[in-house]
C-alpha cells in the first residue's frame, strides 16, 4: 500500500496510490476516481480489491492540472473545484495517455481490470473502447456515458446506475441499453454515488451487489 510515480507517453510523470495483495496477483485493477480525486474513499476502494487478491493502482488523473487532489462529499466549494477540474482543466488525450500509462503498468501483474465510479465511470468506457490492454471493465454511474455509447469496447463491459439518479436519467441508461446490446447493465434502487459510503447517497445493499457483480465479472475475465 503505498505511493508510487507513472510516466506517461508524452513524459508527464504523475502520483498514484498502489495496493499489493498477499501472495501473488490473480490479475489487477485500475481504480479510476471521482471528481474528488484519489481521496481516501478511492484508497479504500483500492485496498478493498488488494484484498481481493489484485494488485490495485489508482492513477491520479488531476495531477496534470493540480498535483495530489483530495477534496470531500459535502462542501459546496469542494464539489464545484472538482466539477471545474474534470471538465474544464483536463484534456481527455492527455487524461487518457495517464490511464494507458497506469494500465501498462499494471500489465506486471496479469490481465488488467479497470472500474471507475462517477467521472471515473465515463473514463473506464473509454478505456474499454480506447485503450489497450484492458480485459474488463465495469463502470459506476459514468455521467455523459449515452453521448459516448455509439463506441466499440475493445472487451467485455459491465455498468451500473441508480435509478434514482438525477444526473443520468433511465432514459440514458434506455439509450446505453440499446446502442450496446452486448453490455451487461444493472440499475439498483439508489441513487448517484451509491458505491460510496462517505457519501448522504450511499446504499449499502446496492454497493454490496454491484461489487459482487463486478468481482464475478473479473473472476471471470482476468
Amino acid at each position: 500500500m503505498g505511493h508510487r510515480q507513472l510516466t506517461a507517453a508524452d513524459g508527464f510523470s504523475f502520483g498514484a496510490y498502489e495496493a499489493l495483495p498477499t501472495g501473488k496477483p490473480r490479475g489487477s485493477v485500475l481504480i479510476i476516481q471521482e471528481i474528488f480525486g484519489v481521496n481516501q474513499h478511492i484508497r479504500g476502494v483500492a485496498d478493498g480489491y488488494a484484498k481481493a487478491g489484485y494488485a490495485a493502482l489508482a492513477p491520479q488523473i488531476f495531477d496534470r492540472a493540480e498535483p495530489n487532489v483530495e477534496l470531500g462529499y459535502t462542501d459546496q466549494d469542494e464539489f464545484q473545484k472538482g466539477i471545474k477540474l474534470a471538465f474544464q482543466d483536463l484534456k481527455m488525450p492527455q487524461t487518457l495517455l495517464d490511464l494507458q500509462a497506469a494500465i501498462d503498468a499494471l500489465s506486471a501483474y496479469g490481465r488488467v481490470g479497470v472500474v471507475g465510479y462517477c467521472f471515473g465511470g465515463l473514463l473506464t468506457w473509454l478505456s474499454a473502447c480506447d485503450l489497450n490492454g484492458v480485459a474488463a471493465a465495469s463502470a459506476y454511474y459514468g455521467g455523459g456515458t449515452a453521448r459516448e455509447a455509439h463506441r466499440a469496447p475493445k472487451c467485455p463491459v459491465i455498468m451500473h446506475f441508480g435509478e434514482r439518479d438525477a444526473h443520468i436519467p433511465l432514459s440514458e441508461v434506455e439509450a446505453i441499453r440499446h446502442a450496446q446490446p452486448a453490455v451487461e447493465v444493472s440499475v439498483y434502487p439508489a441513487d448517484h454515488g451509491f458505491n460510496c459510503d462517505e457519501r448522504a447517497s450511499y446504499d449499502a445493499a446496492s454497493a454490496s451487489l454491484a461489487q459482487q457483480r463486478t468481482l464475478a465479472f473479473f473472476a471471470k475475465h482476468l
